[in-house]
């Protein structure tokens, strides 16, 4: 799904829940763990960016297939060394194509 700006928190805990197919108790656990960071209001009110959902739904389909939250964490760091490493290759690439007449 499309959204507008993917890194402002607009959603409601309320509404994140709804669109990720989870309860609201189950985003705060998450919070807790670490797996999401929602934005805050001026008042504390938690919300959730599309970022946010399609992080949370991608953790639904995690946890649908067993795996638990220690092993979520997992799978965000090997996805992120994986982006690093990919970055780090298209660099030294790009470098090589400048060398190479």
């Amino acid at each position: 799904m499309d959204w507008p700006d993917t890194d402002h928190g607009v959603f409601a805990i309320s509404v994140a829940a709804q669109l990720c197919g989870l309860h609201p108790q189950t985003l705060r656990v998450y919070e807790r763990e670490g797996l999401v960071d929602p934005d805050r209001s001026a008042g504390g009110t938690r919300l959730y960016s599309g970022r946010d959902v399609e992080k949370l739904r991608q953790i639904a389909a995690l946890t649908d297939t067993g795996i638990n939250i220690a092993g979520i964490k997992r799978v965000f760091e090997l996805q992120d060394e994986v982006r690093r490493l990919k970055a780090q290759i298209q660099r030294m690439d790009t470098r090589i194509k400048k060398q190479t007449p």
